[in-house]
């Protein structure tokens, strides 16, 4: 086809086209047979586009998740670091309060109605429900024992007491008092179990 054969193109049509690179303009004689190298390569730089595309659209959603995993990691260790902090405290304070339970559980009736002694016993006597009150408020607490069944999660069985009136594997005797400190044990309480009479 010569330049006379070539259809007209109107001067504005004309305009638009300048600029465009020849191998992207269709003169009508392309075979349609072969495809355009154009197209073909077009076509291959929108999938390798579309596949870069998909996978950083994984990336972005494996980074979001990822930090919403990291984000709730920190919340739950400073929750735990404000509702445990005191827990290496209160385990050294339980031997003070052993000591005060001791000493309480000392005092004979006789002095107890001493009166050069009872502001003593009331003194010592109110020093412990001082302590008891302070673990409560830090979320200290006994852990319960007596006549209930052993529980390994709370209860550490000492001896085993023959007993008729028990219930075997009930506790019978309280030699430590065990505690918790919201939901973590902090001291299992050491005890004696029922068993049988031979």
């Amino acid at each position: 086809m010569n330049d006379k054969d070539k259809p007209q193109c109107d001067a504005a049509a004309q305009e638009e086209l300048n600029g465009v690179p020849e191998e992207f303009l269709d003169d009508g004689e392309a075979d349609s047979a072969q495809p355009d190298a154009g197209a073909d390569a077009l076509g291959e730089a929108l999938e390798a586009l579309r596949g870069d595309l998909e996978k950083s659209k994984q990336d972005v959603l494996y980074a979001q998740a990822e930090t919403q995993n990291v984000r709730r990691r920190l919340e739950k260790d400073v929750s735990d670091a404000r509702n445990y902090a005191a827990t290496g405290f209160a385990r050294d304070v339980l031997s003070v309060w052993d000591n005060l339970s001791r000493a309480v559980e000392a005092i004979p009736e006789t002095l107890r109605d001493d009166e050069s002694m009872k502001g003593l016993v009331i003194g010592i006597e109110a020093t412990q429900r001082e302590l008891e009150k302070v673990f409560k408020q830090h979320g200290v607490e006994r852990v319960a024992a007596m006549g209930l069944p052993l529980d390994p999660n709370q209860h550490q069985a000492m001896i085993e007491i023959p007993s008729a009136d028990a219930e075997p594997g009930t506790v019978v005797q309280e030699m430590q008092s065990g505690w918790m400190i919201k939901d973590r044990l902090l001291r299992p309480a050491m005890v004696g179990v029922a068993k049988k009479p031979d």
